[in-house]
Order: C-alpha cells, then sequence, then structure tokens
C-alpha cells in the first residue's frame, strides 16, 4: 500500500468521556449537511466526516438513538448529550460528528449537502462541491 493509503485511526470522544469512537481513514474530510432536521438537531449546520464501515464504538451504553426518518437515525451521549452520529438504517453509512475529533479541525471542508435547504443567513468562505437534497437521495439511494 503507497503512504497516500495507508489507512490512519482517528479516535474521539463525547463532551463527558463516556463514548469514543474510532474509524480508520486515509484522508478523512468533512463536510456540512443544511438540511432542516440537521439544522434542528444541531443548531447549524451538521459538521461531520463521513464514514462508509461501521466505527468502533466504546460506552455504547451511554449511547441513545433517534429515529429521526424511515431511513436515518441519529445517536447522542445520554450523559452529555453530545452529537455523535446520524446514519443510515440499511447498510453501513455513517455521517460523525466531527467534533468529537480533535484531528478534525485539520480535515478539509469539501462537501455541502442539502443546499437548497440552506438558510440565507450564513455562508462559508471556502468553495465546497454542494448537492440538492434531491442530487442527495439520488447519489446513495
Amino acid at each position: 500500500m503507497s503512504s497516500d493509503t495507508m489507512q490512519a485511526e482517528h479516535r474521539g470522544t463525547c463532551l463527558c468521556g463516556a463514548v469514543s469512537v474510532q474509524i480508520l481513514a486515509s484522508s478523512p474530510t468533512m463536510g456540512a449537511c443544511h438540511c432542516k432536521t440537521c439544522r434542528a438537531w444541531s443548531g447549524g449546520p451538521f459538521m461531520s466526516v463521513e464514514y462508509h464501515d461501521v466505527p468502533q464504538i466504546q460506552g455504547m451504553e451511554h449511547v441513545t438513538v433517534y429515529s429521526s426518518s424511515d431511513w436515518a437515525e441519529r445517536g447522542f451521549c445520554s450523559r452529555c448529550g453530545t452529537h455523535l452520529f446520524y446514519r443510515l438504517k440499511e447498510g453501513s453509512f455513517y455521517a460523525l460528528s466531527v467534533g468529537l475529533f480533535q484531528e478534525g479541525t485539520q480535515w478539509p471542508f469539501d462537501l455541502q449537502v442539502f443546499i437548497d435547504q440552506k438558510p440565507q443567513n450564513y455562508q462559508f468562505a471556502n468553495t465546497t462541491r454542494t448537492m440538492t437534497g434531491e442530487e442527495v437521495f439520488n447519489a446513495w439511494s
């Protein structure tokens, strides 16, 4: 394997430390979801790192999962309330809160989804790829 495809371990924790997550990724990037549900859940766009496998989660007894739609659910720490993930009910897609990972502040920001639901009262400075809600459902359904 070349050095640019080597998998690196990335660990993160919730605010209180009761839940920790671990992913393996060679070049993690972060994205933002502007859908109405994510904005209601997180108070703004949900900033996340996509993960196409099941992350290792320690402290599962402190994870509460909420079924937020017919196709997805959201997990949070039942002790401190930290948002942990959005995941599809079928398959192994996770969007993990980028704030869990200390090194997440160094990951490139490269994607915004549900751009058609983004309010006009904020704008990110850098240019990213954007997808409407329809484009997201067409790409991942």
